[in-house]
């Protein structure tokens, strides 16, 4: 009887310190998903700016640009 509690206990250590590896290596990937996704959106606000500064200053239709033979 004695056994088995022992034999269960060290069996529920074992999963424990399995848990805790695969929570870590979660955190780690959480954590580097986070500042790629803070990488992301600094260069889509940058780009936003770019286009915003090369934009020109009034909005054109597509309609206005007519092509050539019309």
């Amino acid at each position: 009887m004695e056994t088995q509690l022992h034999a269960r206990i060290t069996e529920l250590e074992v999963k424990a310190t399995f848990a805790d590896d695969l929570l870590d290596a979660l955190n780690a990937t959480v954590y580097r998903q986070q500042q790629q996704i803070d990488r992301l959106l600094r260069e889509v606000r940058e780009l936003r700016e770019q286009l915003a500064a090369s934009a020109p200053a009034e909005a054109r239709s597509l309609r206005d640009e007519l092509p050539p033979h019309y």
